[in-house]
């Protein structure tokens, strides 16, 4: 927990759209700077006021997109600018570096959060060690030194339905909640979102009957060999977050800096936890992410929280989650989760964060606290704690 907290001014996101959808010709700045933009407007500062940008990344295979974003939105030249590549938890990872960046007193003035344009990202090459070899395509780079330790993300959600005896029913029916909630609360969600290219709402929730659930393909069951029925815990396409685009942000503030620009901040950092775990089940770095977060912050049950969102990569890791911390199921991603959204895996992290701040808006009386919370492969978690002013 840091010693001197940040404020949270404002926060903005823009729809999240499938891959090759309408963000399909957008680079990640791009769909950033209208987020941005709109930030201060809500914040009512000027650009100039701005010190540091710090954008989680996952898929831009180098450079700064940090940077391409401050200044394609108009931030000025001296303004610092940080990227951040955890994986699915960059975007919340970003935020926390921005809370520091303000506690340590480098900063007071910090636009935070992530983006991914998973349309746009670069084809990947292994380059070949001799003259006469070609390079190899590859889809996603290594996320632990050995093989056993580093499963294709699919499996390993998969071998852990099975072990845990979470049915492909009880995973599409999770799943078909959180769509069943996205249509239910459009309108609402629609209030957190900066239009992008035209997008007003996220595009992927939809109306799905569980008899058609059932038909949908098999993309993963356990290999292990004691598993007699694999196919009653598999994984189905429902039940995975699909590949997305899509940005979201907050505007972090120090005590001095709201006074001086005259902002009043809405919400304030209580604490948060980076944490790593067993990289053979990713998913269950979340929940450890977030029991360390309500440790530092003092809280001893989660149900403390008024909303907690978790981006649930997979129904088996939303039914993990919620079990293992007792959540009440009104409070949990109430107004569906990323199985409903879709993953723009470097910004689904702070679209967390964001939905959390959205909800103590509209619901959440003074002293009212929220939990964000993500995953990341390679075993790595990150969670956050915020409390409503």
């Amino acid at each position: 927990m840091f010693t001197r907290a940040s404020l949270i001014a404002a926060w903005a996101r823009s729809a999240v759209v499938p891959r090759q959808g309408a963000f399909k010709s957008l680079h990640a700045h791009d769909i950033a700077a209208p987020v941005v933009q709109a930030l201060l407007q809500r914040a009512g500062i000027d650009a100039s006021d701005v010190q540091a940008v710090v954008a989680g990344n996952a898929l831009g295979a180098g450079g700064n997109p940090a940077r391409l974003l401050a200044l394609h939105a108009g931030l000025p030249e001296a303004c610092a600018a940080f990227t951040v590549d955890t994986q699915c938890c960059a975007g919340l990872d970003a935020i926390v570096m921005g809370s520091a960046l303000i506690a340590s007193g480098q900063a007071e003035v910090v636009v935070a959060g992530g983006v991914e344009a998973w349309s746009r990202s670069p084809i990947r090459l292994h380059r070949p060690l001799h003259k006469d070899e070609e390079a190899v395509a590859y889809e996603r780079p290594a996320f632990a030194p050995t093989p056993d330790k580093d499963p294709d993300m699919l499996l390993s959600a998969a071998r852990y339905a099975a072990q845990h005896n979470y049915t492909r029913a009880r995973q599409e029916n999770y799943a078909i909640q959180s769509h069943q909630r996205a249509l239910a609360h459009a309108a609402e969600i629609a209030q957190e979102i900066v239009p992008v290219a035209g997008v007003l709402h996220d595009t992927y929730p939809r109306h799905i009957a569980a008899s058609h659930a059932a038909r949908m393909p098999v993309v993963a069951c356990t290999d292990a060999p004691e598993v007699e029925d694999a196919a009653a815990c598999a994984l189905s396409a429902l039940t995975i977050s699909a590949q997305a685009d899509g940005a979201a942000f907050v505007l972090l503030v120090s005590a001095s800096a709201a006074a001086r620009l005259n902002i009043r901040p809405k919400a304030a950092w209580v604490s948060n936890a980076s944490v790593g775990s067993a990289p053979e089940y990713p998913l269950l770095a979340a929940e450890f992410a977030a029991r360390e977060a309500l440790k530092r912050a003092n809280i001893t049950h989660a149900n403390e929280m008024q909303f907690v969102e978790l981006h649930d990569a997979f129904a088996v890791q939303g039914l993990s989650f919620a079990e293992h911390l007792g959540l009440a199921p009104e409070c949990f991603n109430p107004l569906g989760g990323g199985l409903a959204r879709g993953h723009p895996i470097g910004a689904s992290a702070a679209i967390a964060l964001v939905r959390v701040l959205a909800d103590l808006q509209r619901h959440g009386a003074s002293g009212a606290q929220g939990l964000a919370a993500v995953a990341g492969a390679g075993g790595l978690g990150a969670a956050a704690v915020v409390r409503w002013l």
